[in-house]
């Protein structure tokens, strides 16, 4: 899934709001209007003749290998489209990064969990003790908003921790500390039980330009920046997110706590920090661009996005539904083979290309 903490490059300033942020909530809408949802499902609801995009299992998914799998897949798309007499759909930048929140929220780029585990975390970890929704002292976690919303998930441990610290410490016993794969096995069982909320998976971060802002007042610039950043060690997942603020009790600056409209803030400037150092090597995107086979027809060399597509992966994206067709079109016509990419390529591309400007 896609990397909920940035890499914080000590004094490099980089323009977060170029990266478009994503809404999981236009993401399905745009799902259902650009016809994705003839052939594909998200957790089973939708077309049966294409892949459930809500249930790809595995980890370490980028808007670089979204990107690449779109590229790769692109001339079958293309074909199935036709032969259901559908119009390609053309998609924007911040439509394709719509889409990608949208598959997030559906946990596309989420390591799957196991309920039976979780039950049993639940209850070695001490949680059942107060949270089990028999009148244990503490809310009953299965009816939070948070176990549907992966933001206010980060929010609500972050903010409980250090209460929590206290009351097992009264106790004289340790606050436990969670892995990720805990704390996404703990979220499944939640989620199972009959008494959780039922409310649609959503993923909304906010205003990058105010969470790099509220980066600086909170406090979490004093350590998260330099040698002590959070760096490519980082959180990577939405449950390691949850687990590292989580375990992070006593370490917080004073005046801490964050209300929601925070956590989507702060969770909007590191979402675009992220994705607009996506990495990559220029030199090897330069080597990609010759073996791939883009020099036969872009001779001059690693063209700039047109049509107001960002120099992203989001861009890429946008790029291929909007000329991808008539790419494939010449390219068959020369009689070139349509390139297949990973995700590194992608990045590297785009390396390149931002170092041709």
């Amino acid at each position: 899934m896609f990397r909920l903490f940035p890499i914080l490059f000590s004094g490099v300033t980089v323009l977060a709001q170029t990266v478009p942020l994503g809404d999981s909530a236009r993401g399905a809408k745009v799902f259902q209007e650009q016809k994705c949802v003839v052939c594909h499902s998200v957790n089973g609801q939708g077309g049966k003749s294409a892949p459930d995009l809500g249930q790809t299992v595995g980890r370490g998914y980028t808007p670089a290998t979204l990107a690449a799998l779109m590229w790769n897949h692109a001339p079958k798309m293309w074909e199935s489209i036709e032969r259901a007499s559908l119009k390609p759909p053309k998609l924007s930048t911040q439509q394709a990064a719509d889409l990608y929140a949208y598959f997030y929220s559906a946990r596309f780029f989420e390591k799957k969990g196991d309920a039976a585990r979780g039950r049993k975390l639940f209850a070695e970890k001490g949680c059942a003790q107060c949270h089990h929704g028999a009148g244990g002292g503490a809310p009953d976690v299965s009816q939070w908003p948070a176990i549907t919303d992966p933001i206010e998930l980060a929010r609500q441990m972050w903010n409980h921790s250090p209460q929590m610290k206290g009351a097992i410490e009264a106790k004289k016993t340790a606050l436990p500390k969670l892995t990720a794969d805990e704390m996404n096995d703990i979220t499944v069982y939640l989620q199972s039980l009959p008494t959780a909320s039922k409310a649609a998976p959503k993923y909304v971060p906010a205003s990058a330009a105010t969470g790099e802002e509220l980066f600086r007042v909170k406090g979490c610039a004093g350590c998260h920046a330099g040698a002590k950043g959070l760096g490519r060690t980082g959180p990577k997942s939405n449950a390691e997110l949850a687990a590292a603020l989580w375990n992070h009790p006593g370490k917080a600056p004073k005046n801490s706590e964050l209300r929601p409209e925070e956590m989507t803030r702060l969770v909007g400037y590191v979402w675009s920090l992220q994705f607009a150092n996506e990495g990559g090597d220029a030199a090897a995107g330069e080597k990609a661009f010759a073996s791939k086979g883009c020099k036969s027809c872009h001779a001059s060399g690693m063209p700039k996005l047109a049509h107001g597509e960002g120099d992203n992966s989001f861009g890429m994206v946008a790029v291929l539904w909007s000329h991808g067709p008539q790419m494939l079109s010449q390219m068959r016509a020369k009689g070139a083979q349509w390139p297949s990419f990973g995700g590194s390529d992608i990045a590297d591309l785009l390396a390149y290309m931002k170092a041709k400007k």
